[in-house]
């Protein structure tokens, strides 16, 4: 079926030419690559394969932040990565207008394999949807004043950390204002409880938000506090 396929004007009966052969050899790998996916293990900063609707995607993942069980961050990439070729492709189906994403690991079919390339856009020369199936991946942290008598909502947001690039970061500042923040939560304000909130960056509101890798974020918080008690 393959030689009928393959065949070609001026090949005699049965020849594949060494271009058909590419073809069919790149089909074999693809074939190989989804019946056996080598499995990934976070942690391990290893390129893997996603689903991007009914295509699979090559993407990094970002160090430092590929440890969650449900979520990770990733960047796509153009399958022939690192090749300046790949570049320039690339950057014409919007491979490099991303960034940083985030991931559900359930996403992940496995280790990239060259096999893979078949299935991307970039095989298709499609440029990738503007609907991914991933929010970007930045990260922020509130620091948030509420009452304290009533136990309602009632309050306003003291201080917005952020973008952060990876939750390890995020994290390892929440802990840090929570311990500068202990025993101190309700007589910064008074009558009112200061806390610290965990959640994704809201992009549309960036002015709003300090740069925490500008500045200390308890310098910040202290900032922030003397502020409303001037």
């Amino acid at each position: 079926m393959i030689r009928h396929l393959f065949r070609r004007c001026g090949n005699a009966p049965g020849d594949v030419t060494p271009e058909d052969q590419a073809v069919v050899d790149q089909f074999r790998a693809m074939l190989t690559a989804v019946r056996n996916p080598q499995p990934w293990a976070p942690g391990h900063s290893q390129d893997i394969a996603v689903r991007v609707g009914p295509f699979v995607e090559r993407a990094h993942t970002r160090p430092g932040d590929d440890h969650g069980p449900d979520m990770i961050a990733v960047a796509l990439v153009h399958p022939d990565t690192p090749h300046a070729a790949a570049y320039l492709h690339g950057r014409q189906l919007r491979y490099t207008e991303r960034g940083w994403l985030r991931c559900e690991t359930t996403a992940i079919l496995g280790i990239w394999q060259p096999g893979y390339a078949m299935l991307t856009h970039a095989a298709a020369n499609l440029p990738l949807p503007d609907d991914l199936g991933m929010e970007l991946a930045h990260y922020a942290l509130y620091i948030e004043v509420r009452n304290r008598e009533d136990g309602s909502l009632d309050g306003y947001t003291l201080l917005r950390l952020g973008p952060y690039t990876q939750t390890r970061h995020a994290q390892q500042d929440h802990d840090r204002i929570t311990a500068a923040l202990d025993g101190r939560e309700t007589t910064l304000v008074p009558g009112y409880r200061v806390g610290v909130r965990y959640a994704p960056f809201d992009v549309s509101d960036h002015l709003l938000f300090a740069d925490p890798y500008e500045a200390d974020a308890v310098a910040l918080l202290d900032a922030a506090v003397a502020g409303v008690s001037a």
